[in-house]
């Protein structure tokens, strides 16, 4: 698993490099599709990166080009390098239906690509529909995984009324309806 780190990291160092050569005026870098395209040729002149699985590479490209977009609609910070035993962490995406399993009461089973079976700690219910997950290590060396799951819409009242809403200290929240708000303490 640690070498799927490393590729992510690797592939996440490169867009930030490619990223960084942009300046205004310039044209601008590669987006996500000509990245896939330049992985692709890369993973066939290198061996080592081609050991490696393609889609925890391109997660690392899409992550970044999310990263990109946050930074450009002004929400986040440019993302920067990543640094080995810091950032430790990869994502997987298309998860199918068998690849999560419960062995026990606190025992569950996670399917990563090109490492196979990977035992965790059932800490709490993973949701059904699982889509991704994010396989993380931490400074001290344990590894944590983070299931991924699009909740259900909840639909609204769809009156198309409008309300006031007044956010206070002694009552949390006051609406222009005359209902008042309290947080469970």
């Amino acid at each position: 698993m640690l070498e799927h780190c490393g590729h992510a990291r690797f592939v996440w160092n490169l867009a930030v490099e490619q990223g960084g050569y942009w300046r205004p005026g310039r044209k601008g870098a590669p987006g996500f599709a000509e990245q896939c395209r330049q992985l692709t040729a890369a993973r066939e002149a290198c061996g080592w990166l081609r050991g490696g699985s393609v889609i925890v590479q391109q997660q690392a490209l899409k992550d970044h080009a999310q990263a990109m977009a946050n930074f450009f609609n002004g929400t986040h910070r440019r993302p920067g390098w990543r640094k080995a035993g810091r950032d430790e962490g990869f994502r997987i995406v298309a998860v199918k239906d068998g690849d999560v399993r419960r062995l026990s009461r606190n025992v569950g089973q996670v399917r990563v690509p090109k490492v196979g079976w990977v035992r965790f700690r059932w800490s709490r219910a993973v949701p059904d529909g699982v889509r991704s997950y994010r396989m993380t290590r931490d400074a001290a060396g344990r590894w944590h995984v983070a299931f991924a799951a699009i909740p259900e819409p909840i639909p609204a009242p769809g009156t198309g009324e409008v309300v006031g809403v007044d956010r206070g200290v002694a009552v949390s929240a006051a609406l222009s309806t005359g209902e008042l708000l309290n947080v469970a303490g």
